[in-house]
């Protein structure tokens, strides 16, 4: 909350199965599913869903994604893989504020959980595979 505004964080396992969810005092109810879509969707496509955005839009190879999966794909800022060494292991989401907020707040989740956005390729400073289903 240290932007001010209560959020839904949601964190899925590298099956896209939610293992964790946190909803703030006061977290706007209609972000709750919000949240645990834009992990879900990160962990799906392993990207981000601003990278997926991108892709997303009119005359981009991946056009009219967000109406696949029961319409559940999220192609705004919020949903991050998390990765452990070259393997994604899961993905987080955080909805509440604009897309920049909530990837700020998810990308804070992730390295306070000692996670990784980024592929560190052989690196063993991070949680194991396992991290995220414990």
């Amino acid at each position: 909350e240290a932007l001010g505004i209560p959020y839904n964080i949601a964190v899925v396992d590298a099956g896209g199965r939610l293992v964790a969810f946190v909803r703030q005092d006061g977290a706007l109810i209609g972000s709750i599913d919000l949240a645990i879509d834009k992990a879900a969707t990160a962990r799906i496509f392993d990207q981000s869903t601003s990278e997926l955005a991108s892709l997303a839009q009119s005359g981009k190879p991946l056009f009219g994604i967000q109406e696949t999966n029961a319409g559940k794909v999220v192609i705004f800022g919020g949903g991050i893989p998390v990765w452990y060494g070259d393997h994604i292991v899961g993905a987080i989401g955080a909805s509440a504020g604009t897309a920049e907020r909530d990837i700020a707040v998810a990308e804070t989740a992730i390295a306070a959980l000692g996670w990784s956005s980024k592929s560190l390729r052989g690196s063993t400073s991070h949680a194991g595979p396992d991290a995220i289903a414990n």
